[in-house]
């Protein structure tokens, strides 16, 4: 299975406001203990924002790099069911073998749901076993976001989200004074983001472009 196939195998049409309704609603579900389909854990409220350690006590926490990313639940089911700025965003990282897409099981699972919702089951589950077997896993504390925490215990710098409570200025200060996180929507992070100016500070030399099929 490739990215590719299960691109095709999606012809509908979703917004990414449809993921984001859907998302909202599994989250909401999660943090009154309820379970879905896709048996996912409970987790606080999205919008707390919390990270364990941010405390002071950093516990696993992993160096920040800037070339681990962190995508949302909702960026992620937006690649697949939605396309446009989620799936260009996503497709920088799919084309370098020397970026890391980073995640926890609970934010896989938050967008396996939203898949299962949106389109079926069988798609979802297909696509929740190409992107564990592609994005580095991390666990996840209790009671934390799901994409701050992988970015937190992940070592990532960059988190993509369409939530407005990550992205806004204020949310941006308030994690920024926490942790050397920053939180973009997908069209801003391909327009900031330039793979050639980054690569000589990862791997270093010449930037050879990009090396990877981003639907293999």
């Amino acid at each position: 299975m490739h990215w590719g196939n299960l691109f095709d195998r999606h012809s509908a049409e979703h917004t990414v406001a449809d993921v984001r309704t859907a998302l909202e609603c599994q989250r909401s579900a999660e943090s009154n203990g309820e379970r879905n389909e896709a048996g996912a854990a409970d987790v606080s409220d999205p919008r707390a924002g919390s990270t364990a350690g941010a405390d002071g006590a950093d516990g696993d926490r992993s160096d920040p790099s800037i070339d681990r990313i962190v995508a949302d639940a909702d960026v992620l089911a937006a690649d697949l069911l939605v396309g446009g700025e989620a799936r260009a965003a996503l497709d920088v990282v799919r084309r370098h073998s020397w970026l890391t897409l980073v995640a926890t099981r609970q934010l896989l699972a938050d967008a396996r749901a939203v898949i299962a919702d949106l389109a079926d089951p069988a798609l979802a589950s297909a696509w929740h076993a190409l992107a564990a077997d592609r994005i580095v896993l991390i666990e996840q504390p209790p009671g934390d976001h799901p994409a701050l925490a992988a970015a937190y215990h992940g070592g990532a710098m960059h988190v993509l989200s369409f939530d407005p409570a990550l992205t806004s200025a204020a949310a941006g200060v308030a994690l920024r004074d926490r942790v050397p996180i920053s939180v973009r929507e997908p069209q801003a992070f391909v327009t900031v983001f330039d793979p050639e100016r980054v690569y000589p500070t990862v791997v270093g030399g010449e930037y050879p472009g990009p090396d990877r099929d981003p639907r293999g």
